[in-house]
């Protein structure tokens, strides 16, 4: 008996110093910090079934935005809005036939990105409509190809890195950390929908996970006839019009999620005022305990940011009741060890 006691125990102990030990790995590109012990604690918390915090899986729901929380938006400016100056100023195969609205919006952030011109009020507006023009008749496939084909370009301001692998190394633990404990995580994020699928597709991100700013889309068959009145046929395709259905910002993003997931979140990421109305939402949910996190771009020297505003930022999301993230100090790395900040070039 003394002998099967003793055998038996060897397994035992084996998987508690493994399941300690993957533990320990569930993070290795953070430093020691109040943001991730509270994240960690409050995992814990909730998936833990004795607990009086404990909730289910199927409520285990998590929304982050994307730019700025787990993709970089400083090399120059967001992806979107660089995508639309490549597509407007200099696509040989579309710049000619741009809009005049589209030039001026694409004019407006090669300003802002060169020359440092403020973009002018509610400029999140103007490209949304320049947007929908600048891609309208692409098929679903088409628009793919094209994100994912800018997509492999160097990233301005860094060596090592193109702008399809610009993600917060450490933000990807999060959610296979989240993942691993039974959370569903959604990206809800202002940029185009279709663009942030195409940019989170190597993340094995489900596009149902999704939700973006929305264009009509239509079959190329349709013509004027609306969708109501049209029976899509074996042989249509849809392709993106140039009718902006919702631009997903603050309480947009709200909206999107109560429609989409149908679910009040428990657990909430962003970076920017933006997110605020999806923080709100998130802690504001009555049935379980909730948290929510914001990234404040602090790192002058691992990235193109500005420290003093970051500050002056965390110091605000910290009064709004939010837990804040310094990608200086909480992350041992951003892009990865081989990529470094360089000059923007022109």
């Amino acid at each position: 008996m003394k002998r099967i006691v003793k055998l038996s125990i060897v397994p035992v102990l084996m998987l508690t110093l493994i399941s300690c030990s993957n533990k320990k790995n569930d993070f290795k590109l953070w430093n020691k910090c109040d943001s991730l012990t509270k994240l960690k604690e409050y995992v814990s918390d909730v998936t833990n079934k004795k607990s009086k915090n404990y909730i289910p899986k199927e409520d285990r729901i998590a929304t982050f935005d994307m730019d700025g929380t787990f993709v970089g938006e400083l090399y120059p400016t967001y992806f979107e809005y660089n995508l639309l100056e490549y597509r407007v100023l200099d696509d040989t195969s579309y710049k000619d036939i741009a809009s005049d609205s589209e030039k001026e919006a694409a004019n407006a952030i090669r300003s802002f990105v060169r020359d440092g011109v403020k973009l002018p009020d509610h400029f999140d507006m103007i490209h949304a409509y320049a947007a929908a023009k600048a891609y309208a008749g692409m098929t679903l496939k088409e628009f793919d190809d094209y994100v994912k084909a800018y997509a492999k370009l160097p990233a301005n301001g860094f060596s090592g890195m193109t702008y399809g692998e610009s993600f917060y190394k450490p933000m990807l633990e999060v959610f296979d950390y989240l993942e691993k404990n039974g959370f569903t995580y959604y990206v809800v994020s202002g940029s185009d929908r279709f663009i942030c699928r195409a940019l989170v597709d190597s993340l094995g991100i489900a596009p149902n996970r999704v939700i973006g700013m929305d264009v009509e889309l239509k079959s190329n068959n349709q013509g004027e006839t609306e969708g109501v009145n049209y029976t899509y046929g074996v042989d249509d395709t849809l392709i993106r019009t140039d009718n902006l259905i919702i631009k997903n910002l603050k309480t947009n993003k709200v909206k999107q999620i109560a429609q989409e997931i149908g679910k009040v979140p428990v657990l909430s990421f962003g970076n920017s005022g933006g997110d605020s109305a999806m923080h709100n939402y998130c802690l504001a949910n009555k049935q379980y305990k909730t948290e929510a996190f914001m990234l404040i771009a602090d790192d002058e020297a691992r990235d193109h940011a500005n420290r003093e505003k970051a500050l002056n930022l965390g110091i605000q999301w910290k009064d709004a009741g939010y837990n804040v993230i310094s990608m200086r100090d909480d992350f041992k790395t951003i892009y990865g060890d081989n990529v470094y900040k360089t000059d923007f070039t022109f």
